[in-house]
C-alpha cells in the first residue's frame, strides 16, 4: 500500500472534525486510534501533497497526486475501486480471517477457479473481516454475455418511435396538467435503443468498444453467474458462493452501491432524494433509472405497483360518491325511519341472562348500515367487477410495452439457467435431459418417482395448514358465542353486542392470522425445496402458490363466515340450532353487513398498518445491530492497539442487510392480498379502494427507501412479467364476481325489498317492509332454560328477524317457512345467476376487444426484428464478399506466378521467363 493510502486510512472524523488555520490553509488533525465513519464536510477541503522526493518512485507519485487535490477526489478514486484506482469493484466477498483449515482450503480453491475463469481479484486483509474485491474484465463480459443470452443495445441510427397504449397516453396527458413529470435535469429521458442477443461472432452489431456498453447491471449479472457456477471442491456438487455462505466459509457476497448516502452525484442518492420520498408521491417513478440500478425484477414490481395505484384512483372516487349518495338519502330511507320509530319488542339474544329489548335500540346501527346497504352499493359492485377485469387487461398491454422497452421480448423461461441449489441436489443424478433452448444436457429427475410424490406431499401439508386456519376461525366463532351469554360483560347491551364484541373478535382473529403466517412461511420454504424446481422463477411461483393458498383462507375465512354463514342457520326461539351447547350468532334486524364491514376494516387496515411499521422498523433495527456488530468485530486489533476501518464502499455495504432473491415475494403477497380485499368484499366496504390507495402511495415510496437505505444492492434478475401473481389476480377477479353477487343477494336487503314491493305491497313501495321481515313468537313456546330469568317487562309475544309463520297458524305449520321465504330465495338465486352471467359476458367481450399487445407495439416488434435481420444479412454479405475478393486476389497472384521446371531439375516462374524473353527481344 502506498504512503498516501496509509495517510488517508487514518483520517479521524468519528468525533468531529478538528480544523485549524496553518499558513492560511485548513489543517486536518489525524489519529490512528479512531474509527472512520463519514467525511461529508471534508469533500472540498484542500489536501497537502503526499509525494516524497527522496523516494525513487517519487515522479510517479507526484504525477498521480497532482490530480488529487481534495478529499472528495481522493475518495472517488478509492471508494469503489482497486488500490490502483483504475479497476472498478464489481462484486465483493467477505469472510472472517478466523477459520478452519478445510474452510480456508475451500476458499482458496474457489478463488483460484475464479481467477482461472478470468476474473481479477484483490484482497484487503487489514481488518478482522477480510474482503475479496472482484473485477470482471471485458473479455469475460463478452464471453458470459453470450452464454447468458443478454440483450444489449445494437448500432442502429434510425430513430425508433416510442409506443404506448391509448389509456396510458391519455392518463399521462391528464397528469401533465398537474406537473407530475420528472425533472429532466435530474432524470434525463432515456432514449429507446434497439437490442439483440449478444453474439461475439456478430460483433459488428454491437459497439463493444464503448466504455459504457457493459453497464453496471451487466457486470454484476455476469459476476454473480460465475460465482454461482464455480467449484470449491473436487465433487461436482461442491459449487456456488451461496453454499459457501451457508457453510460459514464466506460471510457475504454482494455487489456495491455506487456511493454512500452522502455522495451527491451518485444514483443511489439521486433515487433516495427524488424517488424514495413520500413528498414525491405525486411524481412519476423513474422506472428506467430503477431498472438500471436494481434490475428488471425490481423495476417491474414498482411499475406494477404504480400502475395498480393509479387504477385505484377511479375506484376510490366512485366509492366516495357512493357514500355521499348514502348520506344524502339517509333522511328518506324508509327502513331507518321505521326502525328508529318502532316500539316492537324483540326476543332475547341469548339464553337466560338476556332480556327482551326494543327494536329502536338498533337505530344508530341501522343508520350506519345504510351507508353500506343502499342502491348505490349495487352499482359499485358492478363497477368493481368491470374494474378488476379492465385493470388486468390494461396491465397486460402496459407491461408488454415496458418489457419490450427493457429488451425482454422473446425472453423464455427455459433460457433461464438452473438454480444452483437444484444443480447441487442433482449432482449425482444419472438422468440427463437436453435443453432445447440452450442445447445443453442438464440433470433431471423422474417425474413419477421423485417430483410427483414430493409435490403431493408438499401440497398435502399445505392443505393441512389450510384446515388449521379454518379451525382457528371456528375457535374465534366459539369465543363470540360464549361471550355473548356472559352476564358480566352484557351489562351494556347494545354497545357490547354491536360494537365491542365484533371489534375484539376481529382483533383476536388478526393476531392469530399473523402468528399462523409466520409459522407457515417457514414450512412453505422447506416444502418448496423438496419439489426440486429447476429455475428460480419456477421456485418462486411454487412458493407463491402455496403461501397465497394458505393466506387466502387465513385472511378471508372469517370474512366469508360473516358474509355467507352467520345468521343463516340460527333456528327460531322454540328450536335453536346449537354448537357445543352454544346458540349460533344472529344478525341484527338490519343484517350482518355492518359487522362484515367492521371485520373487513380491522383486518385490512390493521394488516397494512402492521406491515408498514414492520417494513421500516425491522430493517432499521437490523441495520443498527449490524453496524454495532461490525464496529465491535470488524477490526483487526492487537491487544495494545485499536483497529481501523478503511473508508470504502464495501465496508459500508457490509453493514447493510442482505437482499434475498425472494425479497419481493412478501411485497407482492401483501399487495395481492389487498387486491382481494378491494375486489372480493368491496360491496361491504366501499372505502376499501381509498384505503388501499393511501396505503399504496406510502408503500411505494417506503419500499423504495427501504431498499436504498437498509439493504445491499441486489443482483439484477431478468423477468418478463410479474409471475404467478397475475393469474392469481385473474382468479380473484372471477371470485369477486360470485362473491359480490352472493353478498348483494344474501347479506343485503336489495332482493327482499324488491320481492316485497313486487308481490306483497299493493302500492309497490317500501312501507311496511321492516314489519314483514320480523316473525312472531309466543313466549310460552320457549324451550327449557332459554326464557329470560329476570325479565324487565311482561311479554307474551316477541319478534325475531326471520321469515316464519306466526304461532296462531294451525295444521302443523306453526313456525314453518312461509311461501314468501321461498320466493325470496328463488329471487336471490336468480339474481346470482343473472349477475354472474351478465358480468361474465361483458368481461369476455372486454377481453376479446382489448388485445394483450397493442397493434402499434406488435408492428414495432416485427419492424425491429426485420431491421435486425436485414442488418445481419447486410454485414454477412459484405463479409462474404470481402472474403471472396481476398480469395480471388490470392488466386490471381498465384496464377500469374506459374512455376516451370527446367531440364536440369531447377525451376523458375513465368515472371522470370517473361523478363528473360523481353531481354532477348530487346537484344
Amino acid at each position: 500500500m502506498d504512503d498516501d493510502d496509509d495517510f488517508f486510512d487514518t483520517i479521524s472524523v468519528g468525533s468531529g472534525v478538528s480544523k485549524r488555520r496553518f499558513d492560511n490553509k485548513d489543517y486536518l488533525s489525524l489519529s490512528r486510534n479512531t474509527v472512520y465513519q463519514s467525511a461529508v464536510d471534508l469533500e472540498n477541503m484542500e489536501l497537502t501533497r503526499l509525494d516524497h522526493p527522496e523516494d525513487g518512485n517519487s515522479q510517479n507519485k507526484v504525477s498521480r497526486n497532482r490530480d488529487v487535490k481534495t478529499y472528495k477526489q481522493w475518495r472517488d478514486r478509492r471508494w469503489r475501486y482497486f488500490t490502483n484506482g483504475e479497476l472498478c469493484v464489481d462484486f465483493v466477498l467477505a469472510y472472517d480471517k478466523e477459520g478452519k483449515p478445510e474452510d480456508i482450503a475451500k476458499r482458496e480453491h474457489f478463488e483460484a477457479n475464479l481467477q482461472n475463469v478470468g476474473l481479477i481479484l484483490e484482497k484487503e486483509e487489514s481488518q478482522r473481516i477480510h474482503f475479496v474485491k472482484i473485477h470482471v474484465p471485458r473479455e469475460v463480459l463478452c464471453q458470459y454475455a453470450e452464454i447468458l443470452k443478454l440483450r444489449l443495445p445494437i448500432r442502429y441510427d434510425e430513430n425508433l418511435p416510442e409506443i404506448g397504449n391509448v389509456f396510458y397516453s391519455t392518463l399521462n396527458k391528464l397528469l401533465d396538467c398537474l406537473r407530475v413529470r420528472l425533472d429532466p435535469e435530474i432524470f434525463p429521458p432515456k432514449k429507446y435503443r434497439l437490442t439483440a442477443e449478444f453474439n461475439r461472432e456478430k460483433n459488428y452489431l454491437f459497439d463493444v468498444d464503448d466504455p459504457d456498453f457493459f453497464n453496471e447491471a451487466v457486470r454484476i449479472t455476469v459476476a454473480s453467474y460465475i460465482l454461482e457456477r464455480e467449484k470449491f471442491g473436487i465433487e461436482d456438487q461442491e459449487k456456488g458462493v451461496h453454499r459457501l455462505i451457508s457453510e460459514g466459509i464466506y460471510k457475504a457476497a454482494y455487489p456495491l452501491h455506487d456511493g454512500d448516502l452522502h455522495e451527491k452525484n451518485s444514483k443511489r442518492v439521486k433515487l433516495l432524494k427524488h424517488w424514495a420520498q413520500v413528498s414525491k408521491c405525486v411524481k412519476y417513478q423513474p422506472l428506467d433509472d430503477v431498472k438500471e440500478y436494481f434490475g428488471i425484477k425490481f423495476a417491474l414490481y414498482f411499475a406494477w405497483l404504480g400502475f395498480y395505484t393509479h387504477m385505484l384512483i377511479p375506484a376510490s372516487i366512485v366509492g366516495i360518491l357512493c357514500l355521499v349518495y348514502a348520506a344524502t338519502t339517509l333522511p328518506q330511507d324508509t327502513l331507518c325511519k321505521d326502525l328508529c320509530n318502532s316500539d316492537i319488542i324483540m326476543c332475547p339474544r341469548c339464553d337466560r341472562v338476556c332480556d327482551y329489548w326494543k327494536l329502536n335500540e338498533g337505530c344508530l346501527y341501522a343508520k350506519i348500515q345504510h351507508f353500506i346497504d343502499n342502491p348505490a352499493t349495487i352499482f359499485f359492485a358492478v363497477f368493481m367487477s368491470f374494474w378488476s377485469i379492465l385493470y388486468l387487461e390494461l396491465w397486460k398491454r402496459y407491461s408488454a410495452g415496458i418489457t419490450h422497452r427493457w429488451g425482454l421480448t422473446g425472453f423464455d423461461l427455459k433460457a433461464e439457467p438452473p438454480r444452483p441449489e437444484y444443480l447441487i441436489r442433482l449432482a449425482d443424478a444419472k438422468k440427463r435431459k437436453l435443453n432445447v433452448i440452450t442445447n445443453l444436457n442438464e440433470p433431471a429427475v423422474s417425474f413419477w418417482k421423485v417430483k410427483l410424490p414430493s409435490i403431493i406431499l408438499s401440497f398435502t401439508l399445505a392443505l393441512l395448514w389450510v384446515f388449521i386456519a379454518v379451525f382457528v376461525v371456528f375457535g374465534v366463532v366459539i369465543y363470540r358465542m360464549s361471550l355473548i351469554t356472559s352476564e358480566v360483560l352484557y351489562e351494556d347491551k347494545v354497545t357490547y353486542r354491536i360494537y365491542i364484541l365484533p371489534i375484539t373478535a376481529a382483533i383476536i382473529n388478526l393476531v392469530c392470522i399473523l402468528i399462523l403466517n409466520i409459522l407457515y412461511e417457514r414450512l412453505a420454504v422447506w416444502l418448496t425445496e423438496m419439489e426440486l424446481q429447476r429455475t428460480q422463477t419456477e421456485y418462486d411461483d411454487s412458493l407463491a402458490l402455496k403461501i397465497y393458498m394458505f393466506q387466502f383462507v387465513n385472511y378471508y375465512s372469517s370474512i366469508f363466515y360473516i358474509a355467507f354463514l352467520k345468521g343463516q342457520f340460527v333456528g327460531y326461539p322454540a328450536k335453536y340450532n346449537r354448537i357445543f351447547g352454544f346458540r349460533q350468532e344472529e344478525c341484527n334486524p338490519g343484517g350482518c353487513l355492518m359487522e362484515l364491514t367492521i371485520q373487513l376494516a380491522i383486518i385490512m387496515i390493521g394488516k397494512q398498518a402492521i406491515n408498514a411499521v414492520a417494513e421500516m422498523v425491522v430493517p432499521l433495527l437490523k441495520k443498527m445491530y449490524n453496524s454495532v456488530k461490525v464496529s465491535m468485530g470488524i477490526q483487526e486489533a492487537p491487544p495494545d492497539q485499536i483497529g481501523i476501518i478503511s473508508c470504502n464502499q464495501w465496508t459500508e455495504d457490509y453493514k447493510l442487510l442482505d437482499l434475498q432473491s425472494q425479497s419481493l415475494f412478501s411485497e407482492y403477497l401483501e399487495m395481492v392480498l389487498q387486491y382481494g380485499f378491494v375486489t372480493i368484499f368491496v360491496t361491504a366496504f366501499p372505502l376499501a379502494p381509498l384505503f388501499a390507495l393511501i396505503n399504496n402511495i406510502l408503500e411505494m415510496r417506503l419500499d423504495a427507501k427501504k431498499f436504498i437505505k437498509y439493504f445491499r444492492r441486489p443482483v439484477p434478475q431478468r423477468v418478463s412479467n410479474i409471475g404467478i401473481w397475475f393469474p392469481i389476480m385473474g382468479i380473484l377477479g372471477r371470485i369477486s364476481v360470485v362473491s359480490n353477487a352472493f353478498i348483494i343477494a344474501f347479506s343485503s336487503h336489495f332482493i327482499p325489498k324488491l320481492v316485497y314491493m313486487m308481490e306483497v305491497n299493493p302500492d309497490h313501495t317500501e312501507d311496511g317492509f321492516l314489519n314483514s321481515t320480523l316473525a312472531y313468537f309466543d313466549t310460552a313456546d320457549f324451550e327449557d332454560g332459554v326464557a329470560p330469568e329476570n325479565p324487565s317487562m311482561n311479554v307474551s309475544i316477541c319478534r325475531y328477524a326471520e321469515y316464519r309463520n306466526p304461532p296462531n297458524v294451525t295444521n302443523g305449520i306453526k313456525y314453518k317457512r312461509p311461501l314468501i321465504y321461498w320466493h325470496i330465495l328463488a329471487a336471490r338465486l336468480a339474481f346470482v345467476v343473472a349477475y354472474q352471467n351478465l358480468v361474465t359476458f361483458v368481461v369476455t367481450a372486454v377481453e376479446w376487444t382489448i388485445p394483450d399487445i397493442p397493434r402499434k407495439l406488435n408492428d414495432q416488434i416485427k419492424r425491429e426484428a426485420y431491421k435486425t435481420n436485414e442488418t445481419i444479412i447486410k454485414h454477412e454479405t459484405d463479409r462474404a464478399q470481402t472474403k471472396h475478393r481476398k480469395r480471388k486476389n490470392r488466386d490471381s497472384v498465384l496464377s500469374s506466378q506459374t512455376i516451370y521446371y527446367d531440364a536440369n531439375g531447377g525451376f523458375h516462374s513465368d515472371i522470370a521467363n517473361t523478363s528473360r524473353g523481353e531481354h532477348i527481344e530487346n537484344s
